[in-house]
């Protein structure tokens, strides 16, 4: 991924039009257009802001070969979008059942800063929506900061142990929720993300 690809992802991972990065940076908003282009390069104080405002290396945004950097940055985001959603108390689940989307409020969300897990029960409805069409969309509003999170992802079944038990310290409700003498009802989904706006 050259610089500019890197710029314009990031960018637009921020939710930031080119017209507001331009005024941040105090450039013309073709300049911000030209570098995410590959036909410019921005001035080394240019690319210190920008790193501190996309929350990145310069390393990262210079050099085209660091997947380490990248699958950090990854992490970092995930975190921060977890946080984001807990802090909001709650958010909302997207389905699509038969071409039309159902939208449900949830609670339970975790991190462990590789990716991100929603759980629900085997006997509700949304299990087997899931079932059906992994794609989900997830929403949540702050009402305090004003500020959304938008999530694109598709769902898959978590089977670990691990992750089911951090998420059972995390919230002990699951436990009673969940598991029964008649059985296991808990199911865990890891979110494979296509797309994050942060508004």
């Amino acid at each position: 991924m050259t610089t500019g690809e890197k710029l314009a992802l990031l960018r637009k991972k921020k939710g930031i039009t080119q017209e507001a990065l331009s005024e941040i940076l105090k450039v013309s908003r073709q300049s911000v257009s030209r570098w995410e282009m590959d036909i410019a390069f921005p001035e080394t104080e240019k690319l210190i802001r920008l790193s501190k405002l996309y929350e990145c290396s310069i390393d990262y945004l210079l050099n085209e070969d660091i997947r380490e950097c990248e699958e950090a940055q990854a992490r970092t985001d995930v975190g921060k979008c977890c946080q984001f959603i807990r802090d909001c108390g709650y958010f909302f689940l997207a389905t699509s059942v038969g071409g039309s989307p159902r939208m449900r409020p949830f609670g339970m969300i975790y991190s462990n800063d590789r990716n991100l897990f929603i759980v629900t029960d085997k006997r509700k409805k949304v299990y087997e929506e899931l079932t059906g069409n992994p794609q989900i969309g997830i929403a949540s509003y702050n009402p305090g900061t004003r500020r959304w999170i938008r999530i694109s992802a598709r769902v898959e079944e978590e089977t670990s142990s691990a992750v089911r038990e951090e998420m059972m310290i995390m919230y002990p409700s699951l436990r009673q929720k969940y598991l029964d003498k008649t059985g296991i009802y808990i199911v865990i989904y890891r979110l494979l993300i296509d797309d994050v706006g942060i508004m």
